[in-house]
């Protein structure tokens, strides 16, 4: 990338629709705007209705409006232009705006990586930025929002000054050993690293329900051949996600879909039917079918009420994290005495109780205090930082003892400071950045 460059995308979908929004962001922004429309940019923050054209060629009547820096969202100067959505007026301007000196298309996430490069927001901010964009449920946009708020940003932020304190005391310490200072002037540094470090670890026992809201939640639906499974996660979905058959075998390998339910994500899995076989394709099916079983948050085992072996069968499949589902309501009864929920896939009878059931296990499992780590990212850095903090006390009866402390309270510090990009995150934003869409 060259910051220099003044860049410029579509920033609305690609496709026909009523409105569409071309951005441009750099040094060169108002003079892009004023070649368009032949008039100097209009007041900050304020529509006015422009011609915009290509050389003499009117292009379109448009919506313009002009954000200089640093009040922008990148912190440069800015200009939108709001078009009609047809795709030829779309083509039209971008090729104008690739014909024009200095400019150039933006890449993914440019126009958010330059205003985190220009502080406009931290880098938690910006990652969030991204999960709004790509949010699907309810709770993906909340907690997104909570993020883009500074909820993570502040908590980190109050560590890295209480740290920034402890080390303080310690390198007093180290710089005046000579001098008359109290023998326990380190007691303070340790006292406040182990208020951290108890903290720290709070927020890290929080059963990744940031990174599981992100991603959504894991639901693997098992059970034996023909059973219903395909004919479930299609009813789900309501579409047909899966090949439905009454040939045994017919679902090999894993399939999945997505479903919003209640405004939780969640992942559902259609596996091979569990069976002995003897086919070494059918059996790597099975294979994955109990891997992805095993590692799925919940696992709907589905069961046909006519095959009165299958509970038998199947009970060391049965679990907390297991919901038993009667399919086939339609041609039998389900056993009196066995508990679960009873569907019919083919008629949707039942379907409202299963998904009842299903939204009531999403929210107890995503039930908890204010959620702060959201990513991987996040959650390594602060096991980073609780095992440095864990050092300071190992360290505190050896020799040189002082001098380990100061070492692992910068560590710890340092760890911090790459959440929010205070320090040496060069090499994390092409990885953070790539996965956005052009135009954001």
């Amino acid at each position: 990338m060259t910051p220099l460059d003044t860049i410029y995308a579509l920033s609305t979908p690609p496709g026909r629709g009523a409105v569409a929004i071309i951005r441009v962001s750099g040094s060169r922004a108002a003079a892009v705007l004023s070649n368009l429309s032949g008039r100097p940019c209009p007041p900050p923050r304020e529509a006015a209705l422009r011609s915009i054209y290509d050389g003499l060629e009117l292009i379109d009547r448009a919506l313009v409006l002009w954000f200089p820096g640093p009040r922008s969202f990148t912190g440069e100067d800015v200009v939108e232009v709001h078009l009609h959505g047809g795709q030829a007026v779309v083509a039209a301007l971008l090729g104008t705006l690739a014909h024009t000196q200095g400019c150039r298309l933006a890449e993914p996430g440019e126009f958010t990586r330059r205003g985190f490069e220009n502080g406009q927001f931290d880098l938690t901010a910006a990652e969030a930025i991204g999960d709004l964009v790509n949010a699907e449920t309810a709770s993906q946009r909340r907690q997104a929002l909570d993020q883009i708020g500074g909820a993570f940003a502040s908590a980190v932020s109050l560590w890295a000054e209480q740290m920034k304190n402890a080390l303080a005391h310690v390198e007093a310490a180290i710089d005046f050993a000579d001098d008359d200072l109290p023998e326990d002037i380190a007691a303070p540094a340790i006292a406040i690293a182990q208020g951290l470090r108890d903290e720290i670890a709070r927020h890290l026992a929080d059963n990744r329900r940031g990174e599981i809201t992100r991603d959504g939640l894991s639901v693997a639906i098992i059970g034996p051949p023909n059973s219903g499974k395909s004919s479930l996660l299609n009813a789900l979905v309501r579409r047909d996600a899966a090949i439905v058959s009454t040939i045994a075998g017919t679902t090999r390998d894993v399939i999945e879909a997505h479903l919003d339910l209640a405004g939780y994500a969640m992942t559902l899995a259609d596996t091979a039917g569990l069976r002995a076989s003897s086919d070494l394709v059918e059996q790597e099916g099975i294979r994955r079918a109990l891997a992805r079983a095993e590692a799925a948050d919940l696992r709907l085992l589905v069961l046909d009420p006519g095959e009165p072996d299958q509970m038998r069968d199947f009970a060391s499949h049965l679990g907390p994290e297991t919901i038993l589902v009667w399919n086939k309501s339609d041609l039998h009864s389900r056993p009196q005495t066995s508990d679960g929920v009873t569907i019919s896939a083919r008629t949707g009878a039942g379907l409202p109780e299963l998904e009842a059931r299903l939204a009531e296990w999403a929210a107890d499992r995503l039930a908890g205090p204010p959620i702060l780590v959201t990513r991987q990212r996040h959650r390594a850095a602060l096991e980073e930082c609780l095992a440095a903090l864990d050092r300071v006390f190992h360290v505190k009866q050896q020799e040189f003892a002082i001098d380990l402390i100061a070492e692992d309270l910068r560590i710890a510090l340092r760890a911090l400071g790459r959440i929010t990009g205070k320090v040496d995150v060069e090499d994390l934003l092409d990885v953070i950045f790539r996965d956005f869409c052009i135009g954001k």
